[in-house]
């Protein structure tokens, strides 16, 4: 972990950029430390990805009202400076990248933070190994 969900409406696709999105909220992850200086989350459990919502209705429904919300999730464990710090940086690179569409357009931007405990998921990964520097 961290699993960074983007849920978007459809009319954001075209303008929205959101591969490069992904790639810059990845980066923004993998950067993150804690008051030591440590890395926050390692490499290997990265995962950002957009999801389009083709069906959607938001507000009263006009087609120019658009939305991204973010679901980050995490395993147990970081402080809530960590956690602030992180939600924090990855929200303020969402609002900068949606800038131009928030001054144009209806525009609803959201982020959660869900902390995962270790008994309700299973994992099966050799991406920790790929990136390990022994």
């Amino acid at each position: 972990m961290p699993h960074l969900t983007l849920e978007y409406s459809a009319n954001l696709h075209d303008a929205g950029r959101l591969g490069e999105l992904c790639q810059g909220l990845a980066a923004t992850l993998v950067a993150q430390v804690d008051e030591d200086g440590r890395a926050v989350f390692p490499i290997g459990g990265v995962r950002v990805r957009a999801l389009r919502c083709d069906d959607c209705c938001i507000a009263d429904g006009s087609p120019d009202i658009g939305f991204v919300h973010a679901t980050l999730k995490i395993a147990a464990g970081r402080t809530d400076a960590v956690k602030r710090s992180t939600g924090d940086a990855l929200f303020d690179e969402i609002k900068q990248h949606f800038a131009h569409q928030f001054a144009e357009q209806g525009l609803a931007l959201s982020l959660e933070l869900q902390e995962l405990g270790e008994a309700g998921t299973w994992k099966h990964n050799n991406l920790h190994a790929r990136f390990r520097k022994d």
